[in-house]
């Protein structure tokens, strides 16, 4: 049986593939830095619901990495977990 590890490897070895996962980078880069700061704010996607006014599927999605959000909600979410949002450039 192939380890998660190994299949990925495997699959990232062709161009198209990796490809398509390099350009989901920044959309899974913010949904970990959403649940990382959930996390350390000690609280449950259903708190950060109720808190934005929201729901828990909401967050959920929000969470899921499969859109970017707009800063709107991303600033709503860190009010909600009791943070500030921030914006950095970085030339590529």
């Amino acid at each position: 049986m192939k380890t998660l590890k190994t299949l990925k490897a495997e699959l990232l070895a062709q161009p198209q593939t990796r490809a398509e996962y390099e350009a989901l980078a920044e959309e899974f880069d913010m949904a970990r830095e959403l649940i990382a700061a959930r996390g350390r704010a000690g609280l449950t996607q259903g708190e950060v619901a109720q808190r934005m006014g929201t729901t828990q599927s909401a967050v959920a999605r929000l969470e899921s990495g499969k859109r970017m959000p707009s800063l709107r909600t991303v600033q709503r979410y860190a009010s909600a977990i009791g943070a500030r949002a921030r914006v950095r450039l970085e030339i590529a």
